[in-house]
């Protein structure tokens, strides 16, 4: 199986060669950071109407994480353009986090149709390296699609967990890898997974990141499979939850 693998990741490379030129003459990268913002910010709407009620469920306890301050203060990492805004409780404080800054002035928007929420700032930062943010500074911290596409999903978790406060709550949802590895989505995930990275700017559909949740011993987590209901089948497995500190 391996081997027939290895020759369909071939064949779709070949047909993918010129964008594998572009990416090595730095042309699609410099093109993806430009116009990837906007792209996603197409991608988040569709998706919000297919998740909306998963989402809603999700955060409905979120105003318990409340600290001392009787102010919710959150974090979300991967920001985009703000698709998460209209689930978070009135006068929430919002500090956005994005390594992309052209996400910002879609964020504009999304602020302005959410005029319930008080916004902080936005920082220019990698999930995995958030120094600018104190530790113990959060009660929520959320992220959403994202760690499909970071380098190094522990570092991510460990940063969301140095910046929450003691009983403060990490949710997420995160498309993954099929929990099935002998399933057709499987079997796809693996032979498409290389050219999809080039395509949806790093994206990896082979990700386990309910492994990395289950190694970074929060006191609590509450994690589920899901099957969502998105059109695209490469990424209809998914996880959904909440950690806690």
């Amino acid at each position: 199986m391996s081997v027939i693998i290895f020759l369909l990741q071939l064949i779709a490379a070949v047909i993918m060669l010129p964008l594998h030129i572009l990416n090595y003459l730095g042309i699609w990268d410099s093109f993806m950071k430009k116009f990837f913002p906007h792209f996603m910010s197409k991608i988040c709407v569709s998706y919000n109407k297919v998740m909306d009620d998963q989402k809603r469920r999700l955060f409905s306890n979120i105003s318990d994480f409340t600290g001392t301050t009787k102010e919710l203060r959150l974090l979300e990492i991967g920001c985009g353009s703000g698709a998460n805004f209209k689930y978070y409780p009135r006068g929430c404080k919002v500090t956005c986090l994005d390594i992309n800054p052209n996400f910002q002035k879609f964020l504009s928007k999304s602020q302005a149709e959410n005029d319930h929420l008080t916004y902080e700032s936005f920082v220019v930062a990698s999930a995995d390296n958030m120094t600018s943010i104190g530790d113990g500074s959060m009660d929520v911290v959320v992220c959403t699609l994202l760690v499909c596409s970071v380098p190094n999903i522990p570092a991510v978790v460990k940063e969301a967990k140095r910046v929450l406060r003691p009983g403060g709550a990490f949710y997420f949802i995160e498309h993954v890898a099929d929990v099935n590895d002998s399933s057709w989505i499987s079997f796809f995930q693996k032979v498409l997974n290389p050219s999809w990275k080039l395509i949806f700017d790093g994206c990896s559909i082979r990700r386990t990141t309910w492994k990395d949740l289950e190694n970074a011993k929060f006191s609590e987590l509450n994690l589920r499979h899901i099957t969502a209901p998105t059109s695209m089948t490469l990424i209809k497995p998914h996880i959904i939850g909440y950690a806690v500190k």
